[in-house]
């Protein structure tokens, strides 16, 4: 870091640590009670952001002021993409610190590498900014703690990006499950299917001109650029993401957390192993994580090198005593007890029902539909999934302190994660 970014975020910490940021006082607040009643969104991380915002702009009373990524590439597609779709001006920027210290955005959207979710959202929470972040939202189980501890303590609205939550046809679905439309509850399995290819052994290359990778790294600690790092294969090493479990089961594993309700499971077993490529990949690309909640339990089974073809797999099945009940992408069929077809209801997942809940929430109309503390125990078992298989045990639970039991070695290797001196995040 230079001396200038150093000094900032050396400041910032250390203010977020004692707890006096009070820049941006209720900005959600003002928007609402602005004749306009209009909502000012800063965008970082120009991939997945990109794509979700496009969708957004068509909501009533939202504008875009900046879009914002390390890649300046990304920066500039961003630009032409978004600006031709509204009159106000949108700036591009590199480094998202100049978003937080504009006191006329209301809101971010972070979407950018999952180690700098939570760091990311504490920033702007502090910064008096409300939060629309993705999923997972942390990268690690402290992590998990805290982004909900840091929108708690500086009373920001905090949605994840976990955007099932608010698709018509899946809340109908849920809904059932809950009525009792199968009767008793006792399971939930989960699966997704993809064809990813390999990421390649990655050569030390230059950095990119275009690519602040500084900035990239931000609090993760440094690793040497490789020409195989960029942009999406950071997910399946652990330095910097939690492979399958946090790219894809966080949406499935949800759905079962939702349909079950349950929180935080007893016991989480994982198994499975990098099968289909010998390259860099460091997470499994196939495997199996089961839960055991005490009277209910789920499962995750996910290939991430074969598409399965020859099965129709849901995204989850909920097996209850008088039926199942299965979710697919587009669909959900209800199944009475004999395999008979009850009830086939089709509809749409996108992102701006979501992200229009989480406007209305900050306006005062609504409530969030995936708050970030409900989020976050969905985010839970993706974690607890990945220190199981990295330990290489069954990881033993309680709900109430939010620790493992009987482990010490698996929580003190994996609970957390190192961080850049500098960038710690602090609540």
């Amino acid at each position: 870091m230079n001396s200038l970014i150093r000094r900032h975020f050396l400041q910032l910490s250390a203010l977020l640590g004692a707890g006096v940021v009070t820049a941006g006082v209720l900005p959600g607040l003002r928007a609402a009670a602005s004749p306009s009643n209009k909502i000012r969104v800063g965008v970082m991380g120009l991939a997945r952001g990109l794509r979700m915002t496009e969708n957004c702009m068509a909501i009533p009373g939202v504008e875009v002021a900046y879009v914002c990524d390390p890649d300046q590439h990304r920066v500039e597609e961003g630009l032409a993409l978004l600006q031709p779709k509204q009159t106000a001006r949108i700036k591009g920027v590199q480094d998202f610190r100049h978003v937080l210290d504009d006191p006329s955005v209301d809101v971010v959207i972070i979407a950018t590498t999952h180690f700098w979710l939570t760091p990311m959202t504490m920033l702007a929470c502090a910064a008096g900014k409300h939060v629309y972040v993705e999923k997972p939202g942390s990268q690690t189980a402290q992590e998990a703690e805290w982004i909900v501890a840091s929108a708690r303590k500086h009373r920001r609205v905090v949605q994840m990006g976990n955007q099932r939550r608010s698709a018509p046809y899946i809340r109908e679905g849920i809904e059932k499950v809950h009525g009792g439309a199968i009767g008793p509850v006792r399971y939930a399995r989960c699966f997704s299917t993809l064809n990813r290819d390999s990421i390649g052994i990655g050569r030390a290359v230059p950095v990119p001109d275009w690519l602040n990778y500084d900035l990239w790294q931000g609090p993760a600690p440094e690793r040497p650029y490789k020409d195989n790092n960029m942009h999406h294969h950071w997910h399946f090493r652990w330095h910097w993401g939690g492979g399958e479990l946090a790219v894809t089961g966080v949406h499935f594993l949800d759905l079962a957390r939702w349909g079950l309700q349950v929180d935080y499971p007893l016991r989480t077993t994982c198994s499975g192993g990098r099968y289909r490529y010998h390259d860099d990949q460091e997470t499994p690309d196939t495997g199996v994580v089961s839960y055991d909640f005490g009277d209910k339990g789920a499962s995750y089974d996910w290939s991430a090198n074969h598409l399965r073809k020859g099965e129709v797999l849901p995204s989850v099945h909920f097996y209850g005593d008088n039926g199942s009940l299965a979710i697919y992408a587009g669909y959900y069929k209800h199944f009475d007890l004999d395999g008979r077809e009850v009830a086939n209801v089709t509809g749409n997942i996108g992102d701006a029902p979501h992200f229009a809940n989480f406007v209305e929430t900050i306006r005062g109309n609504a409530t969030l539909n995936s708050e970030i503390e409900v989020g976050q125990k969905s985010a839970m078992l993706c974690h607890l999934g990945n220190i199981a298989f990295r330990d290489g045990r069954a990881i033993d639970f309680d709900p109430k302190t939010k620790r493992i039991i009987g482990n010490p070695e698996a929580e003190k290797k994996y609970w957390s994660r190192e961080y850049r001196p500098g960038w710690e995040p602090k609540v």
